[in-house]
């Protein structure tokens, strides 16, 4: 497992906003954002800041993707979501693969599943989606 490096005073800020349950669910997917980022061919160097009051991770050299927030569900704030760009096909790619293995939360997130080990490898697969979006081919 690949160590993600320390937190901004703003990420930091934003992630200490969440509850502590939250945070335990949230942490362990942005480590895996920051994995997967750098395990995945051509994806850009990733940037951790905050958008909409959420920690948001995005690819600057190149933009080979679309901006991933981590946050809590829309419909059960005790749950994590990774939210992406509403007018990308994300969601629907993530459904069309993935099905019933996750929730969503509309056009906007995938909510985390509780058992994040168990579905690690999926989970890691749509940040690579997200990650790469805009070289898709």
């Amino acid at each position: 497992m690949i160590q993600a490096p320390p937190t901004s005073k703003e990420v930091s800020a934003a992630y200490l906003k969440l509850s502590v349950g939250l945070r335990g669910i949230l942490y362990p997917v942005r480590d895996l954002i920051f994995e997967t980022a750098l395990t995945t061919p051509g994806c850009g160097q990733i940037v951790e800041d905050v958008k909409w009051g959420q920690p948001a991770y995005l690819t600057e050299k190149p933009k080979s993707g679309t901006t991933l927030r981590l946050g809590p569900s829309p419909e059960d704030p005790e749950r994590g979501a990774l939210f992406v760009h509403c007018s990308t096909s994300l969601i629907e790619d993530y459904q069309a693969r993935y099905g019933d293995m996750f929730d969503y939360a509309g056009n906007r997130a995938l909510v985390i599943p509780a058992d994040l080990k168990a579905h690690r490898d999926a989970v890691a697969h749509c940040i690579a989606l997200g990650l790469m979006y805009h070289k898709r081919g």
